[in-house]
């Protein structure tokens, strides 16, 4: 049986929580103080609730971040300097070029995941094939842009229609808007890199789904695709 650290024990890690394998075990959540008692309840001794990855004595098979941008930047360097395998849901991470380097360099086995997106492998083999442009577009209801940096840019109280209020590059996009464009710096990642993928962020009053858009092009071709999420459900 496999052994997993999970860092965090927010809405993303109970959903992993509640989806993982029989064949894996978590054997580890790095969180706040403040939630051990809460991960003595729901696992007992089988879980040791830590505050940091380090104070782990053992080898975990896979060290999973489902927490945020901030914990890849605390722990990610030490994790794969162990030599341990990092796998990471926050990406957005990476739009630190700096962080993005010194992760590469630390050691271990870095995996970033594709979360909310699919296509990556499309990208994947577009870029063996000529891939040139990768357009992302990200679609949501005013209220699902509330408490971000949107708010600095366009009214959400008076916006009527659709209509794009950012544009910019996925390293812009995932460093204004943390808790939202994970997905784009996915895509990027698994595409034409951070500063070469092109970002519309569109706010519509008239939808009740999060959408996703990717458009790509290259000497292979070109390929389109959409996502659909109902916005309550969704993790960035």
């Amino acid at each position: 049986m496999k052994k997993i650290m999970l860092i965090g024990y927010g809405a993303m890690a109970q959903a992993v929580i509640e989806r993982l394998p029989p064949q894996v075990a978590i054997g580890w959540i790095v969180a706040r103080e403040s939630h051990h008692a809460a991960i003595r309840a729901q696992f007992g001794d089988a879980v040791d609730a830590l505050t940091s990855p380090l104070a782990c004595l053992d080898t975990p098979d896979l060290v999973l971040e489902c927490a945020s941008q901030q914990a890849v930047a605390q722990y990610g360097e030490a994790v794969l300097a162990r030599g341990w395998h990092l796998a990471v849901i926050s990406t957005g991470a990476l739009a630190d070029s700096t962080l993005e380097n010194r992760l590469h360099r630390a050691g271990g086995q870095l995996t970033l995941l594709s979360g909310a997106v699919a296509g990556i492998d499309g990208l994947a083999a577009a870029k063996e094939g000529g891939l040139e442009h990768v357009t992302y577009q990200s679609r949501k209801s005013p209220a699902s842009w509330r408490g971000s940096y949107a708010e600095q840019l366009i009214d959400l109280n008076a916006v009527s229609e659709a209509q794009v209020f950012f544009e910019g590059s996925a390293r812009e996009a995932a460093r204004l808007f943390p808790a939202n464009a994970n997905v784009a710096a996915t895509v990027a990642l698994g595409g034409v890199g951070m500063d070469e993928t092109r970002v519309q962020l569109m706010v519509d009053p008239a939808t009740q789904r999060n959408t996703h858009t990717i458009h790509v092009k290259g000497l292979f071709g070109e390929f389109h695709l959409e996502l659909q999420r109902v916005a309550a459900g969704e993790q960035p």
